[in-house]
């Protein structure tokens, strides 16, 4: 792009010179100040394109360029879900440390609405955005979306908790495979073999990476997969964990132990349970994903996977403020998870031995 060009007749501005040196207005306005928290490399190639213009910011716009908004865009898929509010409240509390606000937009998991976000939060000169869910969550990136995503990231550093291939995102995400681990780890040592997992959709990233580490973690610990009926896809609510029981009731294949997708599917799975007489843990041990208040208000409390949302949340916004500062920043990082074991799972019994 050549400013001239593009701009003619009318002054250059800052976002002018960040757009052809790719990079944010606040990293120009860093370079302007004389900071020293931009890479050498970024510094040659602003002070080029401004000497290339004889660039020189009045008084007035140089009072403006040297005040960033302080502001990250946070747009989460459905904040209603506990999983994204707990996330959002640890974001939000690490960016006040930081001296930052956050604004919140919720995309209602509608596909359209997230690029209407995008635009919106540049509008607003947000210093950085954050996604989480939604697009960043699907197996196969949506071009357009990602080309979309593109045109932002010239401007403003974009962290998201999932992935978009093609893209220059930084990538902070649950170590999906290493929770599922954990998980049958755990079950397999308190003697379950007949170990289902119940929910979720493989069109999303997390679900997949589960799946298949579940899947070599059965077979890793010579346990039984009869007739491909304890791997049920459906849904992340109530609904799919009561009906996707009721498969495997129907078909005669009851496990010992549930694995479910998240906390709503597992208490599907245990309404289900109980609605056919049996107990929790002692005929069927049942666990969960994202360790949110619901496991713990549920009767029994439920076993969860946890995230550790505080450091997750304060490692997605320290991540984006040194974006922000034009530091170097770790492309992609994984957050691990932790095993919580409440009183929904328990030792197979001496029957189903």
């Amino acid at each position: 792009m050549d400013c001239n060009k593009e701009n003619e007749g009318r002054a250059i501005t800052i976002y002018d010179i960040a757009k052809e040196a790719n990079v944010s207005a606040a990293t120009v306005s860093r370079v302007l100040t004389n900071s020293t928290n931009v890479r050498t490399d970024k510094r040659e190639r602003i002070l080029e394109i401004i000497e290339k213009y004889n660039f020189r910011p009045n008084a007035m716009a140089r009072g403006l360029v040297d005040t960033r908004s302080k502001t990250i865009g946070i747009m989460v898929a459905d904040i209603r879900n506990p999983f994204y509010s707990e996330l959002f409240v640890a974001c939000e509390a690490a960016a006040r440390r930081k001296g930052y606000t956050v604004l919140l937009c919720n995309s209602y998991c509608d596909r359209e609405q997230e690029k209407i976000l995008l635009e919106m939060l540049e509008e607003k000169r947000v210093d950085a955005i954050i996604q989480m869910g939604g697009r960043v969550d699907e197996v196969c990136t949506n071009k357009e979306y990602a080309e979309h995503v593109n045109r932002t990231t010239k401007n403003i550093p974009m962290m998201i908790t999932g992935k978009l291939d093609g893209t220059g995102c930084y990538r902070v995400q649950i170590d999906a495979g290493q929770s599922m681990e954990i998980v049958i780890e755990y079950l397999a040592e308190l003697g379950h073999r007949k170990i289902a997992f119940l929910g979720g959709v493989d069109s999303d990233i997390a679900t997949e990476e589960r799946e298949r580490v579940y899947r070599r973690m059965l077979k890793k610990y010579g346990l039984p997969f009869p007739n491909e009926l304890y791997r049920q896809e459906g849904n992340y609510d109530y609904e799919a964990g009561y009906k996707q029981m009721e498969a495997l009731f129907a078909a005669g294949e009851v496990p010992t132990a549930v694995v479910a997708i998240n906390e709503y599917t597992a208490l599907g799975v245990m309404a289900n349970i109980r609605g056919h007489g049996l107990s929790i843990p002692e005929d069927i041990s049942v666990m969960g994903y994202d360790n949110t208040f619901i496991s713990s208000l549920v009767t029994p409390k439920l076993t969860s996977i946890d995230y550790g949302y505080d450091k997750f949340g304060e490692r997605i916004v320290s991540s984006a403020v040194a974006a922000v500062e034009g530091e170097k920043v770790q492309q992609v990082q994984y957050i691990k998870t932790k095993l919580v074991v409440r009183d929904t799972t328990g030792p197979v019994n001496s029957e189903q031995k």
